[in-house]
């Protein structure tokens, strides 16, 4: 029972090719449809398309895949047709004439994507043993991260240096590459094992009493909103951090920080996430998934309540590197807790689930936030606007009894 990171790393590959994905699309089209659009609200309805598609067709497609019977595994054949479309829609965002075109273009390539990340996410799962699945989880969050981050350094280097298309292109080749290594390295189990498996898994269930398949859906409804509620805190910091930190944040010689500034800020954030996903997974696995959530909960909603009450720089990037340890911590270790509600059959149905409430929670954490600061007229309700959805959510997460980590039978590996 010890972890294949060898495995899991090329596994993380699919979760890179949509996390370099997304990253390019959310840092560059929005400044492409300003060249078409006056109207920041337009530009901000077009950008929720992706979380909506999210929200309604994920949960299709990785229900789909459950249910496959193709050869080539359940989720591969997913992967395999939906990275192509969207690389070459990629690299035709930026060369579109008409808003028209572009957004015929950004249309396509969202409901593509919905296609494909739930397979693709439901991979390490698949080929993962219960127990181990935090720990694997860590690394996928960190191959995730690295994507994101190769966009925001060498993305921004190709533009500067080439223009708008070169990190379009660049991302596209990134996502074909990744392709190319989950073909040739991850193989899925054979139909006929799998087969077994689902049989095995859906006649288990049903035969549950009644009281304990109720309990275990209350537990997912629990865990489902409170992921719902977390995510709403982490989306309004990601949206408003800049405006905060420029409206409200002063450097050392009293001049208001920058937008660059910023941006920084929340990079040391982004980067204490991907770095501490492998620890977090290991404390997940040695303490339990729930109580280190909890935990990790405690953490950040402490955090945040003190930068409520902070104007200091200095202090501002103290704590933001500890709430992306204590962010780092819940979000690795939630989705194995969704996924392990579930059966071997229902994996890509459960992956759907945990991307509705995440990709909720994106639609509408900025809208309830931009009404709230509109009637305050401050920034700095920001964080207590998020350390108030963090304490929701870890109330909701005393409702959840079951996810953590299912005793492996004899002589599985």
């Amino acid at each position: 029972m010890k972890l294949d990171y060898k495995k899991t790393f090329l596994i993380g590959f699919g979760f890179l090719a949509t996390s370099i994905a997304w990253a390019v699309y959310n840092n560059y089209v929005p400044i492409i449809l300003e060249g078409y659009l006056s109207s920041t609200l337009f530009i901000g309805v077009i950008m929720t398309i992706d979380n909506i598609f999210g929200v309604v067709f994920q949960p299709i497609f990785g229900s789909i895949s459950d249910r496959s019977k193709s050869p080539r595994g359940r989720r591969m054949p997913f992967v395999m047709l939906g990275i192509p479309i969207c690389a070459v829609l990629l690299v035709l965002i930026p060369f579109t004439p008409t808003l028209l075109t572009t957004m015929v273009v950004v249309i396509i390539f969202n409901f593509v994507m919905s296609t494909w990340r739930a397979p693709v996410v439901a991979l390490m799962p698949d080929l993962t043993p219960s127990p181990l699945r935090s720990k694997a989880n860590g690394v996928i969050n960190l191959m995730g991260g690295l994507g994101t981050l190769i966009i925001f350094v060498l993305g921004g280097m190709l533009y500067n240096a080439g223009g708008m298309s070169l990190p379009f292109i660049f991302t596209a080749i990134i996502m074909i590459a990744a392709l190319i290594i989950l073909r040739l390295t991850v193989k899925e189990p054979p139909l006929e094992q799998r087969s077994a498996v689902e049989k095995e898994d859906k006649m288990s269930f049903r035969q549950l009493p009644k009281e304990q398949r109720s309990a275990i859906m209350k537990s997912l409804m629990a865990i489902l909103l409170a992921i719902l509620f977390w995510f709403i805190a982490y989306s309004a910091v990601e949206t408003f951090f800049s405006l905060f930190a420029t409206n409200t944040l002063v450097n050392a010689n009293g001049e208001a920080l920058s937008a660059g500034d910023s941006s920084i800020m929340l990079g040391a954030f982004s980067l204490m996430y991907m770095v501490f996903a492998i620890p977090a997974g290991i404390l997940g696995t040695k303490f339990g998934r729930k109580r280190t959530i909890m935990a990790a909960l405690i953490g950040v909603i402490i955090l945040f309540v003190i930068m409520y009450f902070t104007t200091s720089v200095p202090m501002f990037w103290v704590l933001l590197i500890l709430a992306g340890i204590c962010w780092s911590t819940v979000a690795t270790n939630s989705y194995p807790m969704v996924v392990d509600m579930g059966t071997e059959k229902t994996t890509g149905l459960y992956t759907g689930f945990y991307y509705i409430a995440s990709f909720s929670a994106s639609v509408i954490s900025p809208i309830l936030f931009g009404a709230i600061r509109d009637t305050v007229n401050s920034y700095q309700v920001l964080f207590l606007y998020s350390a108030v959805a963090f304490a929701i959510a870890f109330v909701l997460m005393l409702f959840v009894k079951r996810g953590e980590a299912k005793p492996v039978a004899q002589g599985e590996k």
